[in-house]
């Protein structure tokens, strides 16, 4: 990651931006969304994959910061929703997409269907993924 940074200095001009947007390993709250409010199902279990790869990018961002290579100006944290119509569609998603990063607990999955059954009909499940975004100016 550091090498790849580097070349985005190398061709950004003096004073120019890179902005880091990506998801940040935090248990993942699972939840059932509908016009009378949400309920939090459980949370999603993060896996060794996608925690060696937040923490290599926080440890690149680090070095490069040290180096003078870019200087941090700001830094904002945000929720992200991924949505479905159903409980059998968000698993399936889930199954296929992000079957080495993140893992639903069966116990999670049941919640989930059992808050979507009794919620109101415009009920859908959803996964609020924590963001984070900074800005930082080629030094």
């Amino acid at each position: 990651m550091v090498h790849a940074l580097d070349e985005i200095r190398r061709v950004l001009k003096p004073g120019g931006i890179l902005i880091d947007l990506r998801p940040v390993e935090a248990n993942w709250s699972v939840e059932i969304s509908s016009s009378a409010g949400d309920q939090v199902a459980g949370r999603l279990t993060d896996l060794p994959v996608a925690m060696a790869d937040d923490e290599a990018a926080f440890h690149a961002m680090h070095e490069v910061e040290s180096r003078g290579w870019f200087i941090k100006e700001r830094e904002e944290e945000f929720a992200f929703f991924y949505s479905w119509d159903t409980p059998s569609e968000m698993k399936e998603f889930m199954d296929s997409e992000w079957e080495d990063f993140e893992k639903m607990e069966d116990h999670v999955f049941e919640q989930v269907k059992s808050l979507w059954a009794l919620a109101n009909a415009d009920a859908r499940p959803r996964i609020r993924v924590k963001m984070l975004i900074s800005l930082w100016r080629n030094g």
